[in-house]
């Protein structure tokens, strides 16, 4: 049984979504919660669904990213997670974090990608005229939003839609996705994912 840390910054949809997941014969359990916002809205759901957790607030180190981080592999390794998911956790990692981890940790994106790296993505969508969006899980690694992808879920872009009207539309197939490509990355394997 594989042990899972997820990383949020705000109010925490995917974590929730992979918690509840995270029962019977699902291959991974979830170890922490850990956000580096204080009163972040995930903390007090992951709380609620008994999980243990954690802030590491990176406004404590100043203009010192690697300290920052130090202290997160630190908090993050004491309950020696096995897996790490990347859920809405809004800090550029460096090198030092990501050899740390490497070939163990998840990020969901929300568009198509290669499309659209980075924020924004919605609107970008919408403004290239693309006909359809979506939400990808990659694997981690020194280039943004560039590692592997493990999965893909696509929506529709309709006439008169927003980027807030789309991403209501794409949030919900990335709970769906996330759990799915977890399961898979937890048993080694990594054969995408998609979702029509």
């Amino acid at each position: 049984m594989k042990r899972v840390a997820i990383l949020i910054s705000g109010s925490g949809s995917n974590m929730v979504s992979l918690v509840e997941s995270m029962v019977g014969d699902y291959p991974a359990r979830p170890a922490l919660v850990l956000s580096n916002v204080p009163g972040a809205g995930g903390l007090a759901k992951a709380d609620a669904l008994g999980v243990e957790t954690a802030v590491v607030d990176h406004r404590d180190f100043p203009k010192d990213r690697e300290a920052f981080e130090n202290a997160l592999i630190s908090r993050i390794d004491a309950v020696e997670p096995d897996i790490i998911c990347l859920a809405g956790f809004m800090r550029i990692l460096t090198p030092v974090f990501l050899s740390h981890y490497a070939g163990r940790m998840l990020n969901i994106h929300p568009s198509l990608l290669p499309k659209y790296k980075g924020l924004n993505t919605h609107a970008r969508a919408i403004e290239a005229g693309d006909t359809e969006a979506g939400c990808s899980v990659h694997e981690v690694t020194a280039e943004l939003d560039g590692g592997p992808i493990l999965g893909q879920a696509r929506v529709p872009i309709e006439p008169g839609d927003t980027p807030d009207t789309l991403a209501a539309r794409i949030l919900p197939m990335e709970h769906r996705l996330y759990p799915l490509v977890l399961a898979r990355f937890a048993t080694g394997d990594r054969t995408p994912v998609e979702l029509p």
